[in-house]
């Protein structure tokens, strides 16, 4: 068998690694906000800082969006659904908060849109609730 034969006979499971790191990430980012109001009271402060309309309700609705998106990348349901709410999520956030910071500071934003791209476009992948043939070489 060719190299590329090989690669291709796996590249259903490429998502998993993606969704695995996004999703945490996701998760680790935001539970602190779930967890605890004074950290959403706080993030709720930074986000009338930067100019945001009703920054309490967008905190809230951009925590649990992050939150459960992280859950549902994780375990594989509902992936495309998660990946646009998350690109819609993170382009707010470079153009309320990263335009013109460096690219350092940026770089977790731009991260978790290219995540989200490859999971809307490939879907959960082969090891995924939404395709439920979990084994199986395909999408």
């Amino acid at each position: 068998m060719n190299w590329q034969a090989f690669l291709s006979k796996y590249q259903g499971y490429a998502a998993l690694p993606i969704r695995l790191m996004v999703g945490v990430h996701l998760i680790i980012g935001t539970q602190d906000n779930v967890f605890s109001w004074e950290r959403m009271v706080e993030f709720e402060k930074f986000l009338e800082i930067q100019g945001m309309i009703f920054p309490l309700t967008s905190a809230i609705i951009s925590v649990y969006a992050q939150f459960i998106s992280g859950i549902l990348y994780i375990i594989g349901w509902k992936v495309r659904v998660a990946a646009t709410v998350m690109i819609i999520n993170f382009i707010v956030a470079i153009l309320l908060v990263h335009v013109g910071d460096s690219y350092s500071n940026t770089f977790p934003a731009i991260a978790m849109i290219s995540g989200s791209i490859f999971l809307l476009l490939n879907g959960g992948g082969a090891m995924s609730i939404d395709n439920r043939n979990f084994g199986k070489n395909q999408l």
